[in-house]
C-alpha cells in the first residue's frame, strides 16, 4: 500500500478531542451518509485562503446528510500558533460549521497518509475512500479557483454516479512533523497522481 489510503480503503478508527470540548471516534458519525475528514491547521496560507470556500461547501450539502470533520496533526513544537488553545480560539472567533480535532501525536495523520494541509478524503456510506486530494485549484487564492474538485465528487457520488475525478494532488503546505523540519515529509510520501 501506497502511503495515502487508497480509493476504495476504508475510513480508520481515531479517538481524539475536539475544540467544543468532546472526544470523538469514527462511529460518532454513523448517521452521515458521506463523511468528509480534511486535514487542516490554524498557521497555513492555503488553509487561510480557502476556509471560506470550504465553510459555503459546508453548508451547501449539510442537508445532503455530509458531514465535515477537520484534524489538525501539526505539530506545536514546529508551529505554536497551531496549538490546541489556539484551535479552540481560531473556531470562536470563525465558527466554522464543521468539528475541529486535534491529533497531537500525528498518528491519525499517518493513518489516512495526509500530504498537506489542507488535505481532504471523502468517505461513502460505508466508509470506503471515493475522493482524495485537493477541494479546489487555488486554496490559497480562493477567488481565483476555476476546478471544484471536492463538490464536484460530492455532487456525483450523491447523485448515484462514480466519482470521474477520484484523485488529485492536494495543494498546501507540508504537514509538520513533531522534530522534524517544517519541509520534512515521510519518505514514502509522494504525489497521488
Amino acid at each position: 500500500m501506497g502511503y495515502t489510503l487508497a480509493i476504495g480503503n476504508k475510513a480508520p478508527d481515531f479517538n481524539l478531542p475536539a475544540t467544543d470540548g468532546q472526544t470523538y471516534r469514527l462511529n460518532d458519525f454513523d448517521d452521515a451518509q458521506v463523511l468528509v475528514i480534511f486535514f487542516t491547521c490554524n498557521h497555513c496560507p492555503y488553509v487561510i485562503g480557502s476556509d471560506e470556500t470550504t465553510r459555503q461547501t459546508v453548508l451547501k450539502y449539510l442537508d445532503k446528510g455530509v458531514k465535515f470533520v477537520g484534524i489538525n496533526a501539526n505539530s506545536k513544537n514546529t508551529y505554536p500558533e497551531d496549538s490546541f488553545p489556539n484551535m479552540v480560539k481560531r473556531m470562536e472567533q470563525h465558527q466554522f460549521p464543521w468539528l475541529y480535532l486535534y491529533d497531537e501525536s500525528q498518528e491519525i495523520a499517518r493513518a489516512y497518509g495526509a500530504l498537506k494541509t489542507p488535505h481532504f478524503f471523502v468517505f461513502d456510506r460505508e466508509r470506503k475512500l471515493i475522493y482524495t486530494g485537493r477541494a479546489i485549484d487555488n486554496p490559497r487564492n480562493a477567488a481565483k479557483s476555476t476546478v471544484f474538485d471536492l463538490e464536484s465528487a460530492l455532487t456525483e457520488h450523491l447523485a448515484d454516479k462514480p466519482v470521474s475525478v477520484s484523485m488529485t494532488n492536494p495543494i498546501g503546505c507540508n504537514i509538520k512533523w513533531d522534530g522534524k523540519d517544517p519541509h520534512w515529509m515521510p519518505a514514502d510520501a509522494c504525489d497521488l497522481v
